[in-house]
């Protein structure tokens, strides 16, 4: 197969986010009258709070493992829609992706705590109430030149770094070294770890950019 073809093969496989029957529009877009859970600037928050106080409700009963099957539905949703949402508010995107990172950890952990998991699913909740920015982490953080964080600090999301490299990809005749940093990023990626993610990404764009 060629290389090309394989790598938008790869790429398609690895980073596709299936439907989750929510669209952007029916988070964003609140009806007059409505009750909606607005976080600042990123419009209603109800379909995320809705999975969050599922979760705690699972929790709460002991099912620690039902619990973060059905915290992946926000996982899902919220990556779907992650790029739309950076550009609605940066800053309060990063904050609430910061504590539903946590959420998803403390769940996804060897052996979950139900006080980590309250505490972070508790945490989440509030930030999703009030998404107020943690101070900077001082200057956007670059791996080969490329950029890998935001102004705030936070990781770029990983989705958006592998996009990029698949579109950098496809018009030229990849090396082994590219496709092999292509693979680890989007195995992290699928690992929930952006950090890594971004980084190696970032250096298969390095080496394409020359």
């Amino acid at each position: 197969m060629h290389p090309t073809l394989r790598n938008l093969l790869l790429s398609a496989s690895l980073i596709a986010v299936p439907a989750t029957g929510f669209t952007l529009a029916e988070i964003l877009l609140v009806p007059d009258g409505g009750s909606a859970s607005a976080s600042a600037g990123l419009g209603d928050m109800s379909a995320y709070r809705a999975i969050i106080t599922d979760t705690q409700t699972i929790a709460a009963a002991g099912d620690l493992g039902a619990a973060e099957t059905r915290i992946s539905d926000l996982e899902t949703l919220w990556d779907q829609n992650a790029s739309a949402l950076r550009q609605i508010d940066a800053a309060a995107w990063g904050t609430i992706d910061a504590a539903a990172d946590d959420a998803f950890s403390a769940l996804r952990a060897r052996t979950p705590d139900p006080d980590a998991v309250n505490g972070a699913l508790a945490a989440l909740l509030a930030s999703l109430d009030n998404p107020a920015p943690a101070a900077a982490a001082g200057p956007v953080r670059q791996v080969a030149g490329i950029d890998v964080t935001d102004a705030n600090g936070h990781a770029l999301p990983c989705e958006e770094m592998a996009g990029r490299l698949r579109d950098a990809l496809v018009d030229i005749t990849p090396t082994a070294e590219m496709l092999d940093l292509q693979a680890k990023a989007l195995e992290r990626c699928n690992a929930d770890d952006d950090t890594r993610s971004d980084a190696f990404a970032a250096q298969a764009l390095s080496l394409i950019k020359g």
